[in-house]
Parts: structure tokens; sequence; C-alpha cells
């Protein structure tokens, strides 16, 4: 058991007589109470060990295992065309997706990079190690044991890959309660070298923000292997709206905004976008996106940012909770 620092580093003693403000008292082997100024505060330890296995797992089955919405989406958008190039992609896309779950092979030869999403509890205390280096190890270790291709390169202008898909991009959240949401989402770059953002003054309206979406998804065409999912964050800031606009990619695509009007603005951009006639792999047809999902935040009284994050039919997440 890894306990506080005033414990650790012998300051108070075993039966606390020489601070009687702080009292230590384990509930559990990952679980400790600690009596500080008359209040109770419960602290579970959560041990770098258990976030590297975790993450590990997630990435190999992430890449290997579509999420069911992304499958059924595929298929029912392969019912409802009617051009027979169309039918005949969407039906190698399933026999492709179907092949890696029954084969436990990678979806795509893209096993992208490691976008790590944490919901961290404030009653967790990690211990053990370093959260970051935790997480990479699970990357490493992942991509390895799943014979993963490595797509990373330590320096963006020189280059030269890492040779183990590290480091992770990480994004952690503070959230209530004792558990930590971990969320791997290996993304590819043929689809994120399509993706936008753009800092509009509040006069562009909503009418600026939905004509910039199509825009980019158009300005896309068959590049980021379509059908696409595309993840739209508005507001915040320059760098939160791009954060949201991935965050919304993690969300299953049947979903809805909890607002009914960006709800509503989802159901119409998707609409929308499938009228550019793109189609799958850009040969034309009915399915340009499988899915719109936005996410939201508030911002400055003069600005309305907006970020747009393309993600190929091959949107791949894995969630476990410790």
């Amino acid at each position: 058991m890894s306990l506080p620092d005033e414990v650790r580093m012998g300051k108070i003693g075993k039966d606390c007589a020489e601070a009687p403000f702080l009292k230590i008292q384990q509930e559990t082997p990952f679980t400790y109470h600690i009596k500080r100024n008359m209040r109770i505060i419960t602290m579970r330890e959560i041990t770098a060990d258990q976030i590297t296995e975790v993450v590990e797992r997630l990435c190999i089955e992430a890449n290997e295992h579509l999420p069911e919405d992304v499958k059924c989406a595929i298929r029912s958008c392969r019912a409802c065309e009617d051009g027979e190039l169309a039918k005949s992609v969407l039906d190698s896309i399933i026999e492709n997706f179907e092949i890696a779950d029954r084969e436990n092979v990678p979806v795509c030869q893209d096993t992208g990079m490691a976008c790590v999403f944490l919901e961290i509890g404030q009653d967790v205390h990690i211990a053990g190690g370093s959260l970051t280096e935790a997480v990479n190890e699970g990357v490493r270790r992942g991509y390895e044991k799943g014979y993963l291709r490595k797509s990373v390169v330590r320096d963006p202008v020189r280059r030269g890959n890492t040779g183990d898909n590290t480091p992770a991009m990480l994004y952690t959240e503070i959230v209530p309660g004792e558990h930590i949401t971990v969320t791997v989402g290996p993304k590819g770059f043929g689809s994120e070298n399509m993706s936008a953002v753009r800092m509009f003054k509040p006069s562009a309206g909503l009418q600026g923000i939905k004509d910039f979406i199509i825009e980019t998804v158009e300005n896309a065409g068959p590049n980021p292997c379509p059908p696409m999912v595309v993840g739209v964050g508005i507001g915040g800031t320059f760098d939160k709206a791009a954060f949201l606009a991935k965050k919304a990619l993690m969300r299953p695509i049947d979903s809805f905004h909890k607002d009914p009007f960006y709800a509503d603005l989802e159901k119409e951009l998707l609409e929308r976008i499938n009228r550019l006639g793109i189609g799958p792999q850009g040969f034309g047809g009915r399915t340009t996106a499988l899915g719109l999902n936005i996410e939201t935040l508030p911002t400055h009284i003069a600005g309305m940012p907006c970020a747009v994050n393309i993600s190929c039919h091959v949107t791949r997440h894995k969630t476990e909770v410790i």
C-alpha cells in the first residue's frame, strides 16, 4: 500500500500520536481512509502496472475489432446503396472486418497513433510509477505483442521512427469517483490529415459553422477512406475545440447529443454530407459518412472555434473501467 507523503516520510507515527489531525486506516489492499481535520477522505489505490495492462490489452483489441455500432452502420449503409460499385466496396469492407474478428488480426494496416483518453476519478491515488510512462509502456507492449505497425516518429520535422509506437497522445480529465476509465482510439493519418480547425468570429453564425464542416468533408473527398465518421468540436479555445472533435469520435455513432438543438444539427449535417455523393472509397454513392458527432463547450464572447476531426470507416476505440 502506498500512503501519503506524511506517513512515507516518517512524519507521523503508527498511532498518529504526533499529528492527530491526520489518521490513516487501511480498508482493503487497495483502499485507505484518511482522516484529516475531522474529515474522512477515502482514496482508492490503482497501480501503474494495472494501467499498463489495460492499455496493452485495449491497443490490441481496438485494432482487431471494430465497435459494434460502426459495424452495424456499415451493414445498414450496404442495404441502402443502389450502385453496384458502392455495394461491392462495402461488401469488401464487411468481409475485411469479419476476417479481422475471426482471425484476430488488425482491421487496417495503418494501426494508428495511440490516442489514450483517461477519465480519472478524483478519489484515486495512482501508485508505483508515472502515469504517462505506464500508458506508454502499455502501448509499447500492445503494439509489440499484437504485431501492430509502428507508425510514430520521434521528431515532426527530422523524423526517425521510435520503433515502438510511443509516445501515446494522452488526454486526461478529472471526474468524480474512484475509478479510471481508459479509452484507446488508434488514429490513422490518412483521415487525420483531412481534419481542420477554424477560429470563427461570432458574426459567422451557425451557417458559417455548417458551411465549414461541409467544406472540410468535401475537400477530404476519397482521401480518408470513406465512408467516414466526422467528429466536430465547437467552443472552448483553439486547442479545446480540436480535443472536443477527437473526443466526439469516441462516442457511439448511433447516439445523439443530449441537447436537442445539437442533435438536430448532427442529423442535418450527416444528411447533407451523404448528399455530396463521394460514396464508399470515393467511387460515388449514397454513403459518404456513417455518422457525425458534435461536442461543445462554452467559449469567449469574441470567438466561436470549430474543429472537424475526420476518421475513416475503421473508427476504432475500446474502453475499460479500472
